[in-house]
């Protein structure tokens, strides 16, 4: 049983200098070892007795953690201690994603957002998690170092359960990349928790839509990420806004066959049934709001 505890339990602080000895000591000490950036999630977690790690490695000073570049052709490049609030503040990710910046700004609250990370939001591998969907959508990288090296790593297939992910033992994400997007593209990310602001999601639902001439005959396609309805992230299929021409009666199709295409559960935050009924609404919204943003 997980009961609060007053204060964190004792752990070992490690502050290694290069991502080699982060990767060995963590690989070392499976079980008793946690990389840890922004904390937002690990020290709570330490603190309700839910992890009882005797170390913690803090990774958000080495190479590149902190790095948050734009390039033209290659696209976003976010380190992995990059924090949300400094995302949000991004001119490039403002202009080129603007879908993620809309998402980072409904996690938790300004000071929480001092501290997160998009990095640490997709290694929680927490279905509920606000920024993932727009990674989903947007065809994201993970990269990631291990005791073997670098590799790079599908966001897509990158989550295996709740809180579970392909990480190995050893392995630290370094980054997420963030390909351009497409001309003409539009996003939008809706969220409804119990809470206005700085709430879990009870269904977070993110569209994403460009224009494609290969996607006949409606000529654009359109991608949906849900969040809080299923072990991962999900993506429900939504190639029949590529087989039909975008009017409401296909979206509202559209709407129909992400809610069919879930099973959630009760959980305190809502029933399973509501949150099919939300997924629906939510995406025939979303989808209608990246339409006219489309059509202009």
């Amino acid at each position: 049983m997980i009961t609060a505890h007053p204060g964190l339990p004792e752990f070992d602080y490690i502050k290694p200098t290069t991502l080699e000895e982060a990767s060995t000591f963590l690989a070392q000490h499976v079980g008793e070892a946690r990389a840890f950036i922004g904390g937002t999630d690990v020290f709570v977690r330490m603190r309700d007795g839910a992890w009882k790690d005797k170390y913690l490695v803090d990774v958000k000073s080495l190479p590149g953690m902190n790095d948050l570049t734009f390039d033209p052709v290659k696209g976003l490049r976010v380190g992995a201690a990059v924090n949300m609030n400094r995302l949000i503040a991004s001119p490039e990710v403002n202009e080129h994603y603007p879908v993620l910046a809309e998402a980072a700004h409904t996690v938790a609250s300004y000071q929480l957002r001092t501290r997160a990370t998009v990095a640490g939001n997709i290694c929680n591998a927490s279905p509920a998690g606000d920024t993932v969907g727009s990674g989903l959508v947007l065809n994201a990288k993970v990269h990631v170092h291990g005791v073997d090296g670098n590799r790079v790593e599908a966001l897509r297939a990158f989550f295996k359960g709740p809180g579970k992910t392909v990480l190995k033992p050893g392995d630290i994400v370094t980054a997420v990349e963030y390909p351009l997007p497409p001309q003409g593209s539009a996003g939008k990310y809706l969220k409804l928790g119990r809470n206005a602001i700085g709430d879990l999601a009870i269904v977070g639902v993110t569209a994403f839509g460009y224009p494609d001439g290969a996607a006949t005959p409606s000529g654009y396609r359109f991608f949906v990420a849900l969040a809080s309805v299923a072990p991962t992230p999900f993506m429900p299929d939504m190639a029949l806004l590529s087989e039909k021409p975008i009017t409401e009666a296909s979206i509202n199709e559209a709407a129909e066959l992400a809610m069919n295409a879930v099973a959630p559960i009760d959980d305190v935050r809502g029933s399973a049934r509501y949150r099919k009924l939300m997924v629906r609404n939510l995406t025939r919204k979303a989808l209608m709001d990246v339409w006219e943003k489309l059509v202009g």
